[in-house]
């Protein structure tokens, strides 16, 4: 059983930065490949980007290449999304989630964190 907290959203600017944190309990969290997902009100969830068990691989959608930047700390359960140059169209409820599979799939995700809100105003 893994349990994941999310913390770090908040209100920003466009063009602002956000770092998103995601602790894990448990002593397996290096065990999973690490995703993050968002949804906005009225759209379905996204995938948004993911690292693998040793954080050797990274993968993200082409919508937020190049702004956010995923990485985790195996030594401290914690998995996190650096999110740069922020859009209005980032505004979304962020989570994380735990996958035993190297996958962009939600549907094969584990376990979820409760999530944490994302605002960026114009």
């Amino acid at each position: 059983q893994v349990q994941l907290v999310e913390s770090g959203g908040g209100l920003v600017q466009a063009g602002g930065s956000l770092r998103l944190s995601c602790t894990a309990s448990g002593r397996t969290f290096s065990r999973y490949t690490m995703g993050w997902f968002r949804q906005a009100p009225g759209k379905e969830r996204e995938f948004v980007a993911a690292i693998n068990w040793s954080g050797s691989s990274t993968t993200s959608a082409d919508s937020v290449k190049g702004r956010f930047t995923i990485s985790r700390d195996n030594a401290k359960n914690t998995a996190y999304l650096q999110m740069n140059s922020l859009k209005p169209e980032d505004t979304a409820l962020y989570s994380c989630a735990a996958s035993l599979l190297w996958i962009r799939d939600p549907r094969s995700y584990d376990y979820w964190g409760q999530g944490t809100q994302v605002t960026v105003s114009s």
